[in-house]
């Protein structure tokens, strides 16, 4: 008995050795790259589609002395146009689903004069209309929200073009400026306006002195009104009314755009809406730009890709979705794709529209803050496609109009991943891989939720590839699919038959 004793202490060591030894199904046999996992089976959200933005009235303070055209299309001749036209709405062009149209402050001289719609805003309207003419032709659809840029003069308290304050007699006025706008676009262009925005980047009360004297032109700044947090409620709570008085009860309205989703939360206006059952229940669509500036110290501009405000909201009405209504293209690189990933993934959104697409810098009054573009317009009526546009097509054309945002993961920070899921739609399961780094970064990719092996991959870098077709890439029988992304990259694949 005493030799069993003294053996069990042995007995019991080699048995948790054994244990401890055994290769856990967790565990890889060789990491020959991050492991990363993209997951069509799990579908985290409804996806919109990405969007377009033609600027063309945005800082003019007299039109019939600079009539400003922000975007362009008026220096261009027609093959010029079409080409242009191709490339954002064509079959292989981006193939945007969502399009951002402003509301300048041109429109009415005074509150009880004639509208004009059409002066200030001619080379929109055929940018988008020309747009909707070729999305069609692939028999595709766009959603368009128009935003109020500023309002006029005379619905401000101090009277001038960029007053800060709404003057509360106006209110009528300024609601019956939108509307009439928005009749404007259903009815006489046939549209597909579907929101209607409050304001452009309304909550920086810093744009103006602190007794907002001065309407501050001149300085850079583009339209605006000071909207602080309760009259965006106000305004939740009584335009729906009007809108549906005007026969324009389909029309959604959204409480504005501020600069990021950070200030969207810690500056009180989720809070504020939330607070209020009826401005809750009135909301259409949450929407706020997407700027990133991740500087905490001594930084105004500081914004982070945060959902709190969304989230808050999703609380009362889970079903609603989020856009982001303007966002910089930043060095027109990999990492304004990754910063795409952040307002997807962390801000949690349904759709996308960055700033400006198309853009003539020399209308930009003090230098353009954020000069990335897809299409850059020159003075001499000629034209240059940069590099913005390849980058931002890598995720256009994955993430199509009616498709599903899907989990993903990557064990290396310097890469992410952003997938879309087929969801019923004729567009293939697809996934994005960004790597910011400045070395190339081996990613073993677990792919689940298809039996699908094959995928067809299309890169792009800072370069000289363009969308370039890189070939097909094949996933092994454990669904694990190796790709070593080259510095500073963007590649997308997409799932084959």
């Amino acid at each position: 008995m005493r030799f069993y004793r003294q053996l069990l202490p042995i007995i019991l060591g080699l048995a948790i050795l054994t244990i401890t030894a055994k290769p856990s199904t967790a565990q890889y046999k060789e990491m020959k790259g991050a492991p990363a996992v993209v997951d069509f089976s799990e579908k985290i959200r409804a996806w919109d589609g990405f969007g377009f933005n033609y600027v063309e009235t945005s800082q003019t303070t007299n039109y019939q002395e600079w009539p400003q055209d922000y975007g362009g299309f008026s220096l261009l001749d027609e093959q010029e146009k079409q080409k242009i036209i191709d490339l954002v709405f064509g079959k292989n062009g981006l193939q945007p689903g969502l399009v951002k149209m402003f509301l300048d402050p041109w429109h009415q001289d005074s509150p009880e004069g004639e509208f004009d719609h059409t002066t200030t805003t001619v080379n929109m309207r055929e940018f988008v209309r020309r747009g909707l003419e070729k999305t069609q032709q692939r028999d595709a659809s766009i959603e368009i929200v128009t935003t109020l840029y500023g309002p006029p003069a005379w619905a401000t308290k101090q009277k001038f073009l960029r007053g800060r304050d709404l003057d509360p007699k106006m209110k009528d006025e300024l609601a019956d400026y939108m509307i009439d706008w928005i009749k404007f676009l259903k009815e006489e262009e046939e549209f597909p306006v579907k929101y209607l925005s409050l304001h452009n980047e309304g909550e920086d009360w810093k744009r103006w002195p602190k007794d907002g004297s001065d309407g501050n032109i001149g300085t850079g700044h583009d339209y605006n009104l000071f909207w602080p947090p309760q009259q965006v409620v106000e305004f939740l709570e009584y335009l729906p009314g009007e809108l549906e008085n005007a026969g324009l009860e389909d029309i959604g309205v959204t409480p504005g755009e501020t600069t990021g989703w950070f200030r969207f939360y810690n500056w009180g206006y989720a809070n504020a809406i939330y607070n209020s059952k009826e401005a809750t229940e009135n909301l259409g669509l949450i929407t706020s730009h997407g700027f990133f500036e991740p500087t905490y110290y001594d930084h105004r501009w500081f914004n982070t890709h945060m959902s709190a405000g969304i989230d808050l909201i999703r609380e009362k009405r889970p079903e609603i979705h989020a856009w982001v209504t303007s966002t910089s293209w930043s060095d027109m690189d990999a990492k304004f794709v990754r910063e795409i990933y952040g307002n997807i993934y962390s801000s949690k959104v349904n759709g996308l529209i960055p700033w400006a697409g198309i853009q003539r810098p020399e209308q930009w009054v003090g230098g353009d803050p954020n000069p990335g573009c897809a299409i850059q317009v020159y003075e001499d009526g000629s034209y240059e496609v940069r590099r913005g546009y390849y980058f931002y097509k890598q995720v256009t054309r994955a993430g199509q109009p009616d498709m599903a945002v899907v989990q993903t993961s990557s064990m290396d920070a310097m890469t992410a991943i952003i997938a879309f899921a087929s969801n019923g739609t004729e567009n293939p399961n697809a996934f994005v891989v960004i790597n910011t780094s400045d070395e190339t970064r081996p990613l073993n990719i677990e792919i689940r939720g298809t039996d699908g092996k094959t995928f067809k991959a299309y890169r792009t870098n800072r370069e000289n590839e363009r969308y370039k077709d890189i070939g097909t890439f094949k996933a092994d029988e454990g669904q694990q699919l190796f790709y070593e992304a080259p510095k500073g990259s963007v590649t997308t694949f997409y799932e084959k038959e």
